[in-house]
């Protein structure tokens, strides 16, 4: 890739770029779309070479998060350009063992919902896994799944995701580099990215069927696919690394025609990508040159003013000082840029009005809770927008005890007694058969996103913001009771920009953060910007806006714009902010990876951002809040 094409906060540019220094074709591409559209225009182009010649295209096929975006595309091009699935063959990777192809958690479910059941793939070129095999008969059952394939005429183009310890399909670490389809056991790892969906890491099954290493690199052409900042580590580790049975996507250097695409986000941590200068001659643009020297200071441990001219000879820096040096004007100008990054008054010191997108109604306090606090202050109008209302992050014993609590309450002042007993008769109805991961019914969604409501409108009022500036837009993209969501549809768009026409704001605060392990995030930002897109092309007001990270991630120093010092007296308050969220306090139903408790994450991400600031000879702070400019490309 042309490091000199970085865009000016540090941004993929435009179109795929390759990345030197990898065993394997690695292709990054600007944002989750277009490399979506890429891969869907992969297979489109293989099913209509098939289709003129009368053939059958064979399609090896994931699921996830990762290949929605080119299902997706896939349905648009079926209805919209005619492509013409009639003739294709899909074989999945894998499947949960023990699940029946009903279960809401089936890959059979997931795969007829997003896909199959929007093209016109006959039924009976459909393979699925079937986890509901006895397991006398699985071995049997599992080597004619390999036959089907082998009549078929083997998989002409196999698409994969990655797990976060290396796996494609549900081949874990050491698997055997030679099986085939068959009955595993799950990694501990696995099972924990999966316990969202099944709402308890204890829901997830111990055992799926997966096609094996041998059968997946048989394939005619692999593309991998990764998105998402957690996804950097074991995407360097695969196309960097060696070939390891610790990290089974390794195999897939071994194939001929195989190449890893990814979002900007995941190739983070890829040599070629991060630090281009170690491989290549690069073009000196002002965002790599700022980088280049900070990465510098963290090699060496050195402030900025004090980095001399070996550091940068010691460090593969020759062409950076011989154009741009010596090593003082290098260290002053990168500490000039990121002393202007220091902004005690993000909103300015004028009057404005203010409006944070909060995705999940705590995001808002966790991810910006100082910053909230100083815009208060400041004396600004400041609106906090909950986009969603959080309802199925909720445990259902809190449920239970709040239509107990309101059962009491309209006992003891006679209000509606008889209502309020029938719908707290239906909650504990509901509880005592629900299943695990079955979603719940109308009325305990309701008592769960009152929760939220409650918790949120707590939170923000503790930070200073007014009760009738609160907004909570329930997005319809949301609703559906489970962590899988809909698409962000005109809808979702439409509430946003008429709450934007409504507020009139100066500046926006969005969600920027691509880790967040169950996309909503990602799909409220979506949204947003779709938002700001029509107002903008209906020559509306366009609003500055700012991107914020949340419990998840921080921005690098060399892509911050904007870093809010905050004092010990702002840390408690924001902490006592996020304390009002107590359904999510102590342990929360889906906290990810991470076993800190959020308010922990949030103290220690904002005090880590002030250190980083200290040790490279900047002002030292107890803690701040980091932000980037959007510069109007999509996430």
């Amino acid at each position: 890739m042309d490091a000199g094409m970085m865009g000016m906060n540090g941004k993929t540019p435009a179109g795929p770029h390759s990345v030197r220094g990898t065993t394997l074709p690695t292709w990054v591409f600007e944002n989750g779309k277009d490399l979506a559209r890429h891969v869907a225009q992969i297979v489109a182009q293989v099913v209509r070479d098939r289709n003129a010649l009368g053939q059958h295209a064979v399609l090896g096929l994931p699921t996830g998060s990762t290949p929605v975006g080119v299902y997706r595309e896939l349905i648009r091009m079926h209805g919209e350009e005619g492509l013409d699935f009639s003739r294709v063959i899909t074989f999945n990777l894998d499947e949960y063992y023990g699940l029946s192809p009903e279960s809401l958690q089936s890959y059979a479910g997931w795969m007829r919902e997003h896909f199959f059941r929007h093209v016109n793939i006959p039924t009976g070129n459909i393979h699925i896994p079937d986890g509901t095999v006895p397991i006398d008969r699985l071995e049997a059952y599992c080597r004619e799944y390999e036959v089907q394939l082998q009549q078929a005429g083997g998989i002409d183009v196999m698409l994969l995701g990655i797990g976060g310890n290396g796996h494609i399909g549900f081949n874990e670490p050491f698997s055997n580099r030679r099986a085939r389809t068959r009955l595993c056991t799950l990694d501990p790892v696995t099972r924990r990215a999966a316990a969202s969906s099944f709402f308890s890491e204890e829901n997830v099954p111990a055992q799926a069927i997966t096609m094996g290493l041998a059968t997946i690199l048989e394939s005619r052409k692999i593309v991998l696919m990764a998105l998402g900042e957690h996804k950097a580590s074991i995407v360097r580790q695969t196309c960097e690394g060696p070939i390891t049975p610790r990290v089974p996507a390794s195999y897939l250097q071994e194939h001929g025609d195989a190449a890893v695409l990814l979002d900007a986000a995941s190739a983070r941590e890829l040599t070629g990508w991060a630090t281009p200068w170690i491989l290549e001659n690069v073009e000196w643009t002002e965002p790599l040159v700022k980088r280049a020297v900070l990465w510098l200071c963290e090699q060496t441990g050195k402030a900025l003013l004090k980095l001399d001219d070996d550091d940068f000879r010691n460090h593969n820096l020759h062409q950076l000082l011989r154009h741009r040096g010596p090593a003082q004007k290098l260290a002053h100008r990168v500490f000039r840029l990121m002393m202007n990054t220091i902004e005690y008054h993000p909103a300015g010191r004028n009057r404005k009005r203010v409006v944070c997108c909060s995705p999940h109604p705590d995001d808002d306090v966790i991810s910006m809770g100082g910053t909230l606090i100083r815009l208060v202050e400041d004396g600004h109008e400041v609106h906090v927008a909950y986009m969603t209302s959080g309802n199925i992050a909720v445990f259902d014993h809190d449920a239970r005890r709040v239509a107990d609590l309101v059962t009491e309450y309209n006992r003891l002042f006679g209000i509606d007694q008889d209502k309020s007993r029938k719908v707290c008769e239906e909650v504990d109805a509901w509880m005592s058969r629900k299943s695990p991961g079955q979603p719940d019914v109308d009325a305990v969604l309701r008592i769960k996103g009152l929760i939220r409501w409650s918790e949120a409108k707590a939170a923000a009022i503790t930070v200073g913001c007014r009760e009738d500036h609160l907004h909570f837009l329930n997005l319809p993209f949301y609703r559906t009771g489970t962590v899988a969501k809909r698409p962000v549809s005109q809808a979702d768009i439409e509430i946003i920009a008429d709450l934007i026409r409504r507020v009139s704001p100066h500046q926006v605060y969005v969600a920027g953060d691509l880790s967040d392990p169950h996309g909503t995030h990602r799909m409220c930002a979506e949204a947003v910007f779709g938002a700001l897109e029509q107002l903008r092309a209906q020559s509306g007001p366009t609003p500055e806006v700012l991107l914020y990270r949340g419990a998840w991630q921080e921005y690098e120093l060399h892509e911050l714009e904007i870093a809010v010092p905050l004092s010990p007296s702002d840390i408690l308050l924001k902490r006592e902010a996020i304390f009002m969220h107590e359904s999510q306090k102590d342990e929360a139903l889906f906290p990810g990876n991470d076993p800190r408790e959020f308010w922990q994450r949030a103290e220690d991400r904002n005090k880590a951002t002030a250190d980083r600031f200290n040790q490279i000879g900047l002002p030292e702070y107890f803690a701040m809040e980091a932000f980037v400019r959007w510069d109007g490309v999509p996430i």
